[in-house]
């Protein structure tokens, strides 16, 4: 039987003894975060995708939203005491992040950013995330993550 391997997400998680459920789906390519829940069976209100963003003065946040949602820059920013951010472009996630697009979740990057999860989340007793590579999912708790790396819930889509 051949060995999981492990992500950087799942040794962050493993570390810092956090439960959590891994599921895998087939994939040789991006495909996005409605695909993925519908895939799985994965309520999408449960389901939330990663988007990084850069601010003015620089910095690198994550937010964490419903797959079905857009994020609202204007209260990104304000959610980070920034004065805007912008999403980074696709072309530079690998080398800001350490993962690939469709796998990048906010644990185990090269640099932990700060990250703001959308208030929906706290409402929840698990969620799904990127798992830290394409065809892997994580379920856990939101409390728990964001207690982790720190991040905090606030109201962050249109």
């Amino acid at each position: 039987m051949a060995k999981e391997l492990k992500t950087n997400a799942m040794r962050f998680l493993d570390k810092n003894k956090i439960a959590y459920t891994i599921q895998t789906y087939q994939c040789d390519e991006f495909i996005d975060g409605i695909h993925t829940a519908e895939q799985l069976g994965q309520p999408l209100e449960e389901t939330f995708k990663t988007l990084v963003a850069h601010g003015k003065s620089g910095e690198y946040y994550c937010f964490l939203i419903p797959v079905a949602m857009e994020l609202d820059l204007k209260k990104a920013a304000k959610s980070v005491g920034e004065k805007s951010v912008e999403l980074i472009h696709v072309k530079d996630i690998t080398k800001i992040t350490g993962y690939v697009r469709g796998g990048c979740t906010p644990i185990g990057m090269k640099k932990q950013f700060r990250t703001v999860i959308h208030q929906t989340a706290v409402q929840l007793d698990l969620f799904y995330i990127s798992g830290g590579r394409i065809g892997t999912q994580i379920r856990l708790s939101p409390t728990a993550l964001a207690d982790a790396i720190r991040a905090k819930f606030e109201d962050i889509i249109q």
